[in-house]
């Protein structure tokens, strides 16, 4: 590469120029050598120094003189005449300096306006080659037979959807169920519109309750579901120490079912907005690898007998020390890429006894963007109340004391009319 390339591919025409008049006056250099030289004088150090230092302020302000007053056009041109001869310069590097000149010294502040669309880009980019990374794998993992495959047919392809809304549940909570049905969960039509307008899907999970051929259990919430059609049932054997797998087995499931943006996973006693929701995770949809939620991290509880404890303390170094950053477990969200891995490496991922903290160890070692998003984990009224007639609306409400909110079958119904969005406001969300 000539000197004038490497100029033009830097992006100043200036510099070329002065480029080929180096090379004009080096290729001249033997002729004049051939010339007899007179006896001269050697310069001394001082002038030496000071003809370089003159030479160069006189080159910059030449430069100056030149990338101010000159046109793109014209530098141009006489780069392609240079083409002609021995100091010719490539004509894709003219248009890549050309588009460079043009931006960084005609318009400078166009340089600072392509940074932003820039990084837009290049974050869809990403987001589109990490789907389709998952995407591969999950795939895969249904023509091996592993992961998926046992969940639900590979003959039958996932429906699209936004954001896939699973509701922790258990036998003993109809009551609870109702009361959602009553605030915040749309009932049947409105439920499937829901899902077919705006691409949000919202189910009760629940399993199994263990008793051989089935009991009283399975054949209550058999009945309910026929009514209702709201249920995703797992195979998984209930039991609140198993929340771990169930969570493990609700996001493998939920990738098979449906091929949604987000999965979402919330407790029965919470009270949700799903328009605010839904406009949150819509801000995030371009962006790989998204864990939403209120961010925390509590004591690791050691003592026999206590709530929350946890058996393998130790793993979390000496006695008295706090648990890794991770979401609460009343309501989070991750995006599909992450629920896609959760699904393929389901069975040797590890379980810990709380099913929040276990979720953030699986995620832990990943490359995975940590929003913490407090509007998730606003208090009951009167603070919810108080930030919906300031504008704020919150996404989820309940009481940190109960981990839920308290007596939720009674008060569910008030909360939804003090903090509630409006039931118009799910259908306006631009996804």
């Amino acid at each position: 590469m000539s000197l004038c390339d490497l100029s033009l591919y830097l992006g100043s025409d200036a510099l070329c120029f002065r480029a080929r008049i180096v090379q004009a006056l080096t290729e001249r250099q033997p002729q004049l050598e051939k010339k007899p030289l007179r006896g001269r004088a050697p310069l001394s150090r001082k002038a030496v120094a000071a003809l370089c230092i003159a030479s160069f302020v006189v080159g910059l302000l030449f430069s100056g003189k030149v990338s101010l007053t000159s046109e793109p056009g014209s530098w141009d041109d006489s780069a392609k005449e240079g083409t002609r001869g021995s100091v010719g310069c490539d004509n894709n590097n003219k248009r890549v300096s050309f588009g460079l000149h043009k931006l960084g010294e005609n318009h400078p502040r166009d340089l600072m306006n392509e940074v932003p669309r820039t990084h837009h880009a290049i974050q869809s980019l990403d987001k589109a080659v990490s789907t389709l990374e998952m995407e591969l794998a999950v795939e895969r993992a249904r023509n091996t037979g592993t992961g998926t495959a046992s969940v639900v047919s590979s003959n039958k392809p996932p429906q699209k959807a936004f954001v896939v809304i699973g509701i922790n549940t258990a036998f003993t909570s109809k009551k609870r169920r109702d009361s959602l049905r009553e605030t915040w969960v749309p009932r049947g039509d409105k439920l499937r519109q829901l899902e077919k307008e705006k691409g949000i899907v919202i189910r009760f999970v629940i399993g199994h309750s263990g008793t051989p051929g089935g009991g009283a259990l399975d054949t209550a919430l058999d009945t309910e579901e026929a009514e209702t059609r709201d249920f995703l049932r797992l195979d998984h054997a209930e039991g609140y120490h198993e929340l771990s797998s169930k969570t493990r087995i609700y996001f493998t499931t939920a990738v098979a079912t449906w091929d949604a943006d987000f999965y979402v996973k919330v407790d029965d006693d919470v009270h949700l907005n799903l328009g605010m929701l839904t406009s949150r995770l819509a801000k995030y949809r371009t962006r790989p690898r998204v864990y939403v939620g209120c961010m925390k991290s509590g004591p690791v509880l050691s003592q026999k007998g206590v709530k929350y404890h946890e058996p393998e303390y130790w793993k979390f170094g000496d006695e008295g020390n706090k648990y890794f950053r991770h979401a609460t477990g009343q309501i989070y969200a991750i995006s599909k890429d992450l629920a896609a891995y959760i699904s393929i490496n389901q069975p040797i991922l590890h379980r810990f006894a709380n099913e929040d903290v276990s979720l953030g160890a699986w995620l832990l070692g990943l490359e995975v963007e940590h929003v913490d998003d407090r509007s998730m984990c606003c208090a009951t009224p009167p603070d919810c109340e108080w930030k919906k007639r300031a504008g704020n609306v919150c996404v989820a409400s309940f009481d940190w004391s109960c981990s839920g909110v308290c007596k939720s079958v009674d008060r569910m119904r008030h909360i939804h009319q003090a903090c509630g969005e409006g039931e118009g406001a799910v259908w306006n969300v631009a996804i």
